[in-house]
Order: structure tokens, then sequence, then C-alpha cells
């Protein structure tokens, strides 16, 4: 069988303690990109940092190349240990059925207590969003613009790969019967104008104030548009429709 050149790939998957995951599928097989998988997860998840201790052993890499000598296509996907267990959702995500193999890291690198001992500055990476997240590999320079589905089991298949999707973060103090009103208000400003998937999220500061300090907000309500790039917020006055389209970059 003759193999076109966009059957070859390059694939690569960053996961988090919690089993969130962002990964991306390289055509042109060019490089790995594990610095750009690490700041996405910092811009979804709103972490203070790039998580760099996740990598090597939270990634998982595939290979599809055709060897120059016999024609032969070829396969080799490995993983770290800690998600090994993760294989059917992987090889959703890249369309093939293969073996991964434990990937050959030193155990200093993978060592569970230094992984660990991050928790308590990066608490939201021990959680689960249910976050998978593909990043558009040829926009990733200029553009970096994510393609986001929410999976209901390990053999789901994206549902919106190729679609534009919002990231809002709504900041609140306590729930209260104004956050509510600009909930309701929100969500229906929202179905109505936005054209994209989207997802808002309602982050309580009483109870996440190291959120709102990675996010750099200073009162609520806070509305931040966190994607599309470059993010910005509102304070207060939540209620202006046209701001917030504004603020989105949707004509009313």
């Amino acid at each position: 069988m003759n193999y076109q050149q966009q059957d070859l790939f390059k694939g690569i998957a960053l996961f988090t303690p919690g089993g969130d995951l962002i990964y991306c599928i390289d055509r042109d097989k060019q490089s790995r990109w594990h610095l750009h998988l690490c700041a996405g997860l910092q811009e979804w998840l709103g972490l203070s940092e790039p998580p760099h201790f996740l990598v090597p052993c939270y990634t998982a890499t595939i290979d599809k190349w055709m060897a120059y000598d016999t024609g032969e296509v070829r396969i080799y996907a490995e993983a770290g240990l800690p998600v090994l267990r993760y294989q059917s959702l992987l090889n959703a995500l890249f369309s093939e059925n293969v073996i991964w193999q434990q990937a050959p890291w030193q155990p200093e690198l993978c060592d569970p207590k230094v992984v660990e001992s991050y928790r308590p500055q990066f608490p939201q990476l021990w959680e689960n969003h249910d976050l998978v997240v593909r990043l558009d590999w040829r926009k990733i320079v200029s553009d970096v613009e994510p393609q986001l589905f929410f999976p209901t089991d390990e053999s789901s298949s994206p549902s919106a790969a190729g679609t534009r999707s919002y990231v809002l973060r709504l900041f609140v103090a306590g729930h209260t019967g104004t956050t509510e009103r600009i909930l309701k208000m929100l969500h229906q400003l929202l179905e109505r104008s936005l054209r994209h998937p989207y997802t808002l999220k309602v982050i309580d500061v009483s109870r996440h104030p190291e959120q709102a300090e990675a996010n750099h907000v200073l009162a609520t309500p806070t509305l931040v548009k966190v994607w599309p790039l470059p993010t910005r917020q509102i304070v207060g006055e939540l209620e202006d429709p046209d701001k917030i389209l504004r603020l989105l970059g949707v004509e009313w």
C-alpha cells in the first residue's frame, strides 16, 4: 500500500496527574514542541508558570513513518509509566491501534516524590477537569488556536475538531444573588451571540485566591477571556452586553 505524506505524522500528548490532556499532531514531523504543550496547560488551567516538571514522565509520543529502504510504514509509540493506562484514549486521539511501550526514562527523572512536591504550587494539575485539548499544529507559532472536545469515555472521538473555541473565567466572591444574575445574563448573551463553542468557568476567589492572583484579578466580579489570545478582562459592569461582546471581539 502506498501511503500519502498526510498519513505519516508525529504526535505528542502531555497529561496532568489529575488526568487532563493536551496534545498535538505534527504531519510535517519537524519537532516535539514540549514547551508549547506546557504553555498550553498553563493558559488553560491558570497556572503560575508552565509545568515543565511533567516532562518526560507524563508524556506520550507516537511516530508513524515510512522506512525508505523497504517502503514499509512503521509506528512506534511510547509513554511514561504514569500514563500507560490511557492507551485506549491515546489510540482514539491519534487514530491508531497500537500497543504503547513504556518510555525508557531514567528512574530519577520520574521520581513520584519529586512530582508530588509541586502539588502545593500547582493544585489544579491534581484535579480532573475532563479537559482534552488539541493544539492546531499549523497555527502554534502564529495563533496557538486550540481544538477542544470533552469525551464521555476513553473511546470517544473528537466531536469539535477544527472549530474555534472561547475560554472564559468569571471570578466572583461567594454564591450570591448578584452572581446568579450575572451568570444568567452571561449564559443568555453567549448562547445568542457566539457562533463557536465556549467554556465558562466560575471561580470563587474566597475559596481559590491563588487562581485570582495567577489571573491578576484584583476585584470581583471580573470576567476574563482566556482564549483566544490576547487575554483580556472586564472588572464590574458585567451587565453591559456591548462591553462584553467587545471583549470577545464579537460584533453586536
